[in-house]
């Protein structure tokens, strides 16, 4: 029984981090050292480094920039790209050091799991600040940036303290990515090329919608 609490905790973790790296990598990085740091959690074995305070200082100041780069329209786009190359990787990378030593092919294994959700959960990010950002006011960016600040704190500490409720939600959460990532998609591209029409001084293209309640409108029987 304590083997399988055992394997729980550590899918638990392994998944969290790689999760949240995908929100905001500084944020959990800085969460899981402060955490081991003051013993609030213990961390596996390769994860223990986090807690070394020039680590923490490292992660406590690149939280800092985003914090702010994060909460300013536009700029969190522009911040978002730049950061498909580091979140990603360091998702595969966390998750790899969670799972512990174990045999070589399962941590591979692990850093390709660990990765995709990264992705997943990066994509998810910078797609709906895409959206977020057509927005002319800045108070949706602010609310957007909080809640997933509070989402990878309270996220992380529920992997650690309650390691089944954590993968109950996260499964939750990548079954609703299933269905929302195409539709987040769509809706970028809509977005993306009613930029290009403006720029090029030609009336927007119409969205899938559209055409079909036009569509519909046409083909309802006149009375």
């Amino acid at each position: 029984m304590e083997a399988y609490a055992q394997i729980v905790d550590t899918l638990a973790l392994t998944l969290g981090v790689a999760w949240a790296s995908g929100l905001n990598l500084y944020a959990a990085l800085l969460m899981l050292g402060y955490m081991h740091a003051s013993g609030a959690a213990t961390l596996p074995p390769d994860l223990v480094i986090l807690a070394d305070p020039v680590v923490m200082l490292a992660a406590g100041f690149m939280y800092l920039v985003e914090f702010f780069a994060d909460k300013t329209p536009g700029v969190d786009t522009g911040w978002d790209a730049l950061h498909s190359f580091i979140r990603v990787p360091a998702g595969a990378v966390l998750a790899a050091a969670a799972v512990g030593e174990v045999a070589l092919p399962l941590q591979l294994a692990t850093a390709i799991v660990g990765g995709g959700v990264a992705a997943a959960t990066h994509a998810t990010k910078a797609g709906s600040r895409v959206l977020i950002n057509t927005s002319p006011e800045p108070f949706s960016n602010w609310a957007a940036s909080i809640a997933e600040d509070i989402a990878v704190f309270g996220g992380l500490w529920m992997a650690l303290h309650n390691p089944w409720l954590f993968l109950v939600l996260l499964i939750a959460f990548l079954l609703l990515l299933v269905w929302l990532l195409p539709r987040l998609w769509r809706a970028i591209v809509h977005v993306y090329r009613f930029l290009v029409s403006k720029l090029r001084g030609q009336p927007a293209p119409p969205r899938p919608e559209d055409i079909h309640l036009l569509t519909a409108n046409l083909n309802r029987p006149r009375e």
